[in-house]
């Protein structure tokens, strides 16, 4: 059998798993399509670091690393859906909950002291962060938005929120002493191992990273973040926005920049609560809670003070209480924006404010203006230059606004997301050097204790396939791609010398292919916007994350409705399913009152490609008829509203699957290249339609109570799926037809 790989992950996107994936199996049967699932989720993850603990029934087996080998095949056909990028007080909060349920697993150590503490600490930080991506992404990636998701966003426009000349909503960024404007890059000439170690002033010297292998045409980057800049520079943005009576938020990328961010993180925490920290801040750092982990993880902490965590609380209030007005992630529970790190992801919270007028919300409820505060400079020009544009021409209209599609640079961990194992927050003043094999420096940087230090690297055959792949878009599309690379920042000038160099191995005659800065090619993208047209944006790995949020947000409501194909330079396929950033909120919904708002658009569109690539790598013509008919079904439930309703009463996340399964087919029924299929799926489209009121009503019933699906990282299996396929009649007819 053809067989496709479907991912099982976490929160929102594994609960509708477990309602969706028994259609696609049932369909896909049919077509002699075999759909296997593997657990990347975090709870299995973590697991998977512990067999030697756990009992036989208890294993995980290392399904990621599976993947990542498969991923390097032709023969791979993966579906892959929104997983948790762990942060330190997520990954803590599952492990908590797997302990809760029998498993035999280590806390994790704050500090690691000795040679065991120190080994689990490594077993776990394989988990934290973006620990899935980079090993499943073994190509670049092709993301935009389908053709019938436009039209329905044309035709039924999401709510933008009103723009004024007069904002006050701007972003405030270092522009010196911090990531960007530090970067010294080079291009390896051969095959070489580097190291990178640290010369402190007082002559000792600390290996960072003692073997780095890196080949010939490979682009290394070293750069740091001055510390003591950052906290003046936090400093200052407090006080500005205090100053002019707006809202102080924070946008950083705390989960997949696993290392720096949290950092970050946590000096912005000590800076706006400095008197706090002044004050208790030893005592804080004796019971073990650090800033890093946010407001959020202080205050739930506090009982260990004892006596003084009364005082500890009430100084934390009496500073929220005066100005500036910390911006707000849910207002009702007092949960600002500096409580967890994880809960502000800068591609998701500034698109989202951008679409709001430029506004966010308050500690009261208000909504207001912003100093959106992105430390580094690398890419915060972007959303100031939409900024701009938004106060002088107002807001996007979704009916005639034009579409940004992207082919991103990120295979073999290129770029930033690769820097984990490269990134440390330096112990002493002195001086960090990668050096080569023969004793070379590479690079150097003169750092002090604190710095945060990071290296990445972007492998020449990654970038030859990204320029291909920019080619084939821009040939097929015939509009103009973007190459969003800054001649002033080091990493960009050697990607530059390359783009150039591939270029000239394609055909371009009649192409439109530019290289412009991304604050100049955000520019050019909405004028084009504006005129309804569109524009390809090529960029490397972390503006492929932003783009692929603040375009689609702006022009469809959501980055979950793009089409996102990851073609992989061995041959296979990854098909991705949209952002899952809104997920968390969705399980909270679920377990309160039966209702799960999650969209798996992503997934419907993700599974046709699937089935389409299949069919010619496979030579499966019947699974192309599969997809063909899938993406009808798709087009149908839109253009019928049969997404998710926003309230209780109306169809959510399960009824959208069973006019999916409904609609797809009839559309199997009605086609005409196989009358096998169609003869197949004639009586499964007759019944579900004769059924339909019975089963839109069984799944309407469940909702208002409570459902305790056993687990928030894991949940029981068995109560899940009781939760998530509660119609008899339709569950009757979609296991009838998986046989």
């Amino acid at each position: 059998m053809s067989t496709i790989i479907y991912t099982r992950t976490d929160e929102a996107p594994l609960l509708a798993t477990y309602s969706l994936k028994p259609v696609v199996e049932a369909f896909a049967g049919a077509a002699g399509i075999e759909i296997q699932t593997r657990d990347i989720s975090l709870a299995a993850r973590i697991l998977a670091q512990f067999p030697d603990r756990l009992t036989d029934d208890q294993r995980e087996p290392d399904a990621l690393a599976e993947l990542g080998q498969l991923a390097t095949t032709p023969q791979a056909n993966i579906i892959k859906l929104p997983n948790v990028s762990a942060s330190l007080p997520q990954l803590k909060a599952a492990i908590t909950e797997l302990q809760s349920q029998g498993y035999d697993i280590p806390d994790y150590p704050e500090s690691a002291g000795t040679d065991e503490e120190r080994e689990v600490r490594t077993r776990y930080d394989r988990v934290q962060g973006s620990a899935v991506n980079p090993v499943l992404r073994e190509g670049n990636s092709d993301r935009r938005a389908p053709e019938a998701v436009k039209n329905y966003a044309r035709s039924r426009p999401h709510s933008m929120g009103a723009w004024s000349a007069d904002s006050r909503t701007r972003v405030a960024t270092m522009g010196s002493r911090d990531f960007a404007s530090n970067e010294q890059s080079v291009v390896l000439p051969a095959d070489d191992t580097l190291t990178i170690r640290h010369l402190a002033t007082d002559g000792t010297q600390t290996v960072l990273k003692e073997s780095l292998p890196v080949l010939a045409g490979e682009v290394v980057d070293g750069t740091f973040m001055d510390v003591a800049a950052l906290r003046s520079f936090l400093d200052e943005q407090v006080r500005a926005a205090a100053d002019e009576d707006v809202l102080l938020s924070l946008h950083l990328k705390a989960t997949m920049m696993k290392v720096s961010d949290p950092i970050i993180f946590g000096h912005a925490v000590e800076v706006f609560f400095a008197d706090v920290f002044e004050q208790y801040g030893d005592q804080l750092a004796a019971a073990g809670l650090t800033a890093n982990d946010g407001l959020g993880g202080i205050l739930a902490g506090l009982d260990a003070l004892g006596e003084q965590a009364a005082d500890v609380r009430a100084a934390v209030e009496a500073r929220l209480a005066r100005l500036p007005r910390l911006s707000m992630v849910n207002s009702d529970k007092g949960i600002t924006n500096l409580h967890v790190p994880s809960d502000v992801i800068v591609d998701a919270s500034m698109p989202a404010m951008i679409r709001n007028g430029g506004k966010l919300w308050g500690p009261q409820g208000e909504e207001d203006d912003t100093i959106a505060v992105i430390p580094d400079s690398s890419y915060a020009g972007v959303y100031q230059a939409v900024i701009e544009d938004c106060k002088a021409h107002g807001a996007y209209d979704p009916t005639t606004m034009g579409s940004v599609p992207n082919v991103g640079l990120m295979a073999k961990k290129a770029e930033e997301y690769g820097s984990h194992d490269k990134t440390f927050e330096i112990a002493a003043d002195g001086r960090v050097q990668v050096v080569d094999a023969a004793g070379e420096v590479l690079m150097e940087h003169e750092v002090r204790a604190g710095d945060i230090w990071r290296a990445c690297q972007t492998q020449d055959e990654p970038v030859r396939d990204w320029v291909k792949l920019a080619v084939g878009r821009a040939r097929a599309t015939g509009d103009p791609a973007v190459f969003w690379l800054d001649e002033d920042r080091a990493h960009d000038a050697n990607l530059i010398a390359k783009v150039t160099a591939y270029l000239r191995e394609h055909d371009t005659d009649g192409l439109d292919i530019r290289v412009l800065s991304p604050v100049e090619a955000t520019t050019l993208s909405v004028e084009r916007i504006r005129q309804g047209q569109d524009t390809i944006s090529v960029t490397g790995n972390v503006l492929r994350d932003y783009n692929t949020d603040l375009f689609p947000i702006l022009e469809v409501g959501t980055s979950a409705k793009m089409l996102s194909v990851v073609p992989l330079m061995n041959g296979g396929g990854l098909f991705e399913t949209g952002a899952g950033g809104s997920a968390p909120k969705h399980v909270q919904q679920l377990q309160k009152e039966n209702y799960l708002r999650w969209d798996s658009l992503g997934e419907f569109l993700a599974i046709a490609e699937s089935l389409r690539h299949l069919a010619q790598t496979n030579d499966n013509p019947r699974a192309a008829v599969l997809g063909d008919a899938l993406d009808r079904a798709t087009e149908r439930v839109l253009t019928e509203d049969r997404s998710p309703a926003r309230r209780l009463g109306q169809i959510d996340n399960r009824g959208s699957h069973f006019y999916l399964a409904l609609y797809w087919a009839q559309a199997l029924a009605e086609q005409t290249q196989d009358t096998e299929l169609a003869q197949a799926f004639a009586p499964v489209a007759e019944e579900l339609g004769t059924k339909e009121t019975q089963i839109v009503q069984e799944l309407l019933d469940v909702q208002g109570s409570p459902v305790d699906l056993g687990g928030y990282y894991h949940p029981d299996e068995q109560k899940t799926t009781a939760a998530m396929r509660p119609s008899p009649t339709f569950n009757a007819v979609i296991d009838g037809l998986r046989g």
